[in-house]
């Protein structure tokens, strides 16, 4: 069985890498599988920075599309046709896509075209705002897809809503807990921590990513005003993407205890994360980490991805509302934030359930 592995943005390699694992584990044992990795942009992207593979501890893509617009149309038809290449010149007999990116759609549409079976890794999430260019690339991926993996029975339910065939639904679990298993005991201190005189559980992580908040200035400027006074004088670490910066630094805020970073490599930001007393974020993956490792989480949007985060995990939704951050920080402050338990099959596991399910299909 040969299994073309579509990437689209660095995100997807840490939900990849455990597939990778597990199919290399596979061949190990006998089975006649192998996989071909492919990533939709270029070779020299910034975002992946050369230590990402190797902290990942997966191989490098075998192959680059080298496709990269802002307009979505054009990208949309830029990686259409170049994966139809790719797919002709290397043929699979499945092709496995990530998450909700406009190359995990593009990639979809070019494999039923070409009458190979889809799979769709973690499918079924849903914000129900059409509005959201995301939200139109999950449906139509799903709508695709000849096997669905789903992280949760809320995403399962979603897709049994649209009609979608109980039998081509696979409750594997979320692939990212993989990754945060695989690494957890690699995790590497930023040689930074020390001289910023950070200890362990004795900090807030803080990320920011959404575009639309960064654009309300007023918003923002509020948002961090929030943060900064109701962390308790806590050291608050924000490694963030220059863009992010910039917009932060243009609000004119200065705080003793704000100490805003460039953007860290996997094994630096795990440790972060790992060792966080609270996290701040805007991110679903942050947030499905923190869960996992139990660790208090304030989430800047209305949605999750995966609602077990917040419905049984560590995580709160407070969207761009400044008084229910302030809230939540109070909260935490007290020593009051909520336990919260790990969703079912939230063990690490998912990758192995994949290819056991594609290996008997096949």
């Amino acid at each position: 069985m040969k299994i073309t592995i579509v990437a689209g943005a660095r995100p997807n390699f840490m939900k990849i890498a455990p597939i990778t694992r597990a199919i290399e584990a596979a061949r190990a044992q006998g089975k006649s599988i192998s996989y071909r990795l492919v990533y939709t942009g270029s070779q020299d992207d910034t975002s992946l920075d050369a230590s990402l593979f190797a902290d990942l501890g997966m191989q490098k893509p075998h192959a680059y599309l080298g496709i990269e617009s802002s307009n979505p149309t054009r990208l949309t038809a830029g990686i259409m046709v170049a994966f139809e290449r790719e797919l002709t010149e290397n043929p699979a007999h499945i092709v496995l896509v990530v998450d909700d990116l406009t190359a995990t759609m593009s990639c979809a549409i070019v494999a039923k075209k070409l009458g190979v079976r889809v799979a769709h890794l973690v499918a079924g999430t849903r914000s129900f705002d059409m509005n959201m260019p995301k939200e139109v690339n999950r449906m139509i991926t799903d709508g695709l897809s000849d096997y669905l993996f789903t992280a949760g029975m809320v995403a399962n339910r979603n897709l049994n809503q649209t009609g979608t065939e109980d039998k081509n639904i696979y409750y594997v679990g979320n692939i990212l807990i993989d990754s945060i298993r695989y690494n957890r005991n690699r995790l590497l201190k930023p040689v930074w921590f020390p001289v910023l005189g950070l200890k362990e559980k004795e900090y807030i992580l803080f990320t920011l990513n959404r575009r639309a908040l960064l654009n309300n200035q007023e918003t923002l400027k509020q948002l961090i005003q929030t943060l900064i006074e109701k962390s308790n004088g806590l050291p608050i670490i924000a490694p963030l993407h220059t863009y992010v910066s910039d917009a932060i630094k243009a609000l004119n805020l200065s705080a003793p205890n704000l100490h805003i970073m460039p953007p860290q490599n996997y094994l630096f930001f795990g440790y972060l994360v790992n060792h966080a007393q609270a996290i701040v974020t805007d991110s679903g993956n942050v947030a499905e980490e923190a869960t996992f490792l139990g660790i208090p989480c304030i989430t800047l949007n209305t949605y999750s991805e995966h609602p077990e985060t917040y419905r049984i995990g560590t995580n709160e939704l407070v969207g761009d509302d400044p008084q229910k951050l302030a809230e939540a920080l109070i909260t935490l402050g007290q020593g009051k934030w909520k336990k919260g338990q790990l969703p079912e099959r939230w063990d690490g596991r998912t990758a192995e359930r994949i290819i056991q399910i594609l290996s008997e299909a096949f």
